[in-house]
């Protein structure tokens, strides 16, 4: 096919929807300036107040400008192809989008996987939480996350650069790494194989959390006290994985779709939702389980003094 530099993809998932292309861009923009609100919200409380400087709200704060990031990667372009009447990306425009996509979603789950590790941590060796989880060890899982999570589709990317392609429509709404593999007019084999080695790697990390999990839940039932740590730092956690994991899963099911174009809006949710609800809900969730941040987030918007010391 042409040079990789010159080619333009078509997105096909808009091709139904042009009808009410104003009520859709509507509801994007607002969904869109609403999951910044409340994910900055969140990171500026925890900025501002010294007593939220602990290891579980760093974290946090992580996971919130991760979603901030996963939102970026596909609400804007989302929104410029609402108002236009051709719906096309650049070859570079979409590895650029593949690669925010996809380090999205690896950052989210090695996230998940350190925020557990710390609340296992907390609950389970409350004495020793303090000298495990020191300043450094917060800055060395920080770095871990995102230096792992940006390697993995780094590598994914280049996989996929270096294929030919002989196809330029792409039945989305925006650019996956699928979709690109399966316009290659070569052998596809080594992207395979990576595929399942990430599968099989971010397959672990939940299984990690599940494990982790375990032992809270034991730790729980065992002290009044650990209940309630679990009950307002792990519950929010757990809601998170399942949340954003049961959103993979329906992408998943979005790939594997088959019906008519009458079903395309059914096809575009089903593809976006990881993108759009775990960004959004994620520090809704927190915000409201957790005391200390729903203290200090009423106490900015009311200025009403509230002391509260936030626990571990």
């Amino acid at each position: 096919m042409e040079n990789t530099s010159e080619l333009v993809f078509v997105l096909q998932g808009l091709n139904d929807s042009l009808t009410n292309r104003q009520i859709y861009f509507s509801f994007a923009l607002m969904s869109y300036l609403l999951t910044i609100f409340v994910n900055l919200t969140l990171i500026v409380v925890v900025w501002l107040e010294k007593s939220l400087h602990e290891p579980i709200y760093i974290f946090l704060c992580n996971l919130c400008f991760n979603g901030i990031c996963g939102a970026s990667s596909f609400y804007p372009k989302l929104l410029h192809d609402l108002l236009a009447d051709s719906h096309v990306i650049t070859y570079a425009g979409c590895l650029t989008q593949i690669f925010v996509v996809y380090g999205y979603v690896f950052v989210e789950f090695t996230s998940l996987t350190v925020m557990a590790y710390d609340r296992y941590l907390a609950i389970c060796k409350p004495l020793q939480y303090h000298t495990l989880m020191t300043t450094k060890r917060v800055v060395q899982l920080l770095v871990l996350t995102w230096s792992f999570s940006l390697l993995e589709i780094s590598v994914g990317i280049t996989l996929t650069a270096r294929l030919p392609l002989c196809g330029r429509h792409i039945p989305k709404i925006f650019c996956t790494n699928w979709e690109v593999v399966k316009l290659s007019c070569s052998d596809t084999m080594v992207n395979n194989i990576y595929g399942f080695v990430l599968m099989f790697s971010h397959i672990s990390q939940t299984v990690l959390i599940l494990v982790s999990y375990t032992h809270l839940v034991r730790a729980s039932l065992r002290v009044h006290a650990h209940r309630r740590k679990f009950i307002q730092t792990c519950l929010p956690h757990l809601v998170t994985l399942l949340v954003f994991t049961s959103s993979l899963i329906f992408d998943i099911m979005y790939s594997r779709y088959s019906g008519g174009s009458e079903l395309q809006i059914v096809k575009n949710i089903l593809a976006a939702e990881f993108l759009v609800v775990p960004p959004l809900i994620n520090p809704i969730i927190y915000g409201i389980n957790l005391h200390q941040i729903r203290s200090r987030i009423l106490q900015n918007f009311s200025h009403k003094p509230v002391n509260q010391k936030p626990h571990p």
